[in-house]
């Protein structure tokens, strides 16, 4: 990893690390074994990751080729870095769920990094949203992430924490926690997210947290469901990518 963001930085490269290695230096995973970067994707900064990536000697992963017009479409380009001991690089520029690159850079965080320095990473909010999909092992992750948060800051609430543990705060012993110290804030949100509202009712002693968990599972479902339409064009794209190429090679 420091290999590839020492690589980006020396570039100029206008990068966020996001992903698994983000959730590591975020505190809320242990291991990650790719590294995965939100890039703006302008000429001038495509140019720039070029050159990084040459440096680093990194060769594309089968399909979709690096191009802005894969970028554009929300694909994940995947490199493998020969000079970074043939770590995995993959590299977007759009995702569901998540703002422009703008929005994201402006409010990523600064984080120094061992064997790099400062590096940009995407914002916790911004990580959270990137990481609802429809994979399962996603989904503890996100959890993690929120709860490590409200351990960190919960006696220094401001209202854009309490703001976004509200929306995202998926354990269900916490989150009663939440709305027993943040009632005012709670019931505004209420109306907008069920798992708040059974959290609510486990206070007033009218419901449980088996019913806070089953309403987080539901957001789940939601989210899942919406991350595999999103999706599906883009598999049937990368699908025909493969079919181009494999009869380019004669293997029809």
């Amino acid at each position: 990893m420091a290999t590839v963001l020492s690589t980006l930085r020396q570039h100029e490269v206008q990068a966020l690390l996001m992903g698994g290695q983000a959730c590591v230096v975020y505190g809320a995973s242990e291991f990650s074994r790719d590294i995965d970067v939100a890039i703006y994707a302008g000429h001038d900064n495509l140019e720039r990751l070029s050159a990084a990536l040459s440096v680093l000697q990194a060769e594309v992963i089968a399909v979709p080729p690096f191009t802005p017009e894969v970028l554009a479409r929300g694909h994940a380009v995947h490199f493998r870095c020969i000079a970074a001991d043939k770590v995995r690089l993959d590299i977007m520029s759009r995702m569901r769920n998540v703002p422009s690159f703008d929005v994201c850079w402006n409010r990523r965080s600064i984080m120094r990094v061992q064997d790099v320095g400062d590096v940009d990473i995407m914002g916790l909010e911004d990580l959270v949203a990137a990481k609802k999909t429809r994979r399962e092992k996603d989904w503890p992750v996100i959890t993690r992430l929120v709860d490590v948060h409200y351990r960190e800051f919960g006696d220094e609430p401001t209202p854009s924490r309490l703001g976004f543990w509200l929306r995202e705060m998926r354990s269900a012993e916490p989150l009663v926690d939440l709305v027993q110290r943040a009632p005012v804030e709670a019931h505004g949100m209420a109306a907008k997210r069920a798992a708040v509202a059974r959290a609510l009712d486990v206070v007033t002693g009218h419901g449980t947290h088996t019913a806070v968990r089953l309403a987080v599972r539901d957001e789940e479902d939601i989210e899942r469901a919406a991350d595999e339409e999103y999706w599906a064009p883009l598999v049937r794209e990368l699908e025909a990518m493969r079919r181009g190429r494999f009869r380019g090679r004669g293997l029809t």
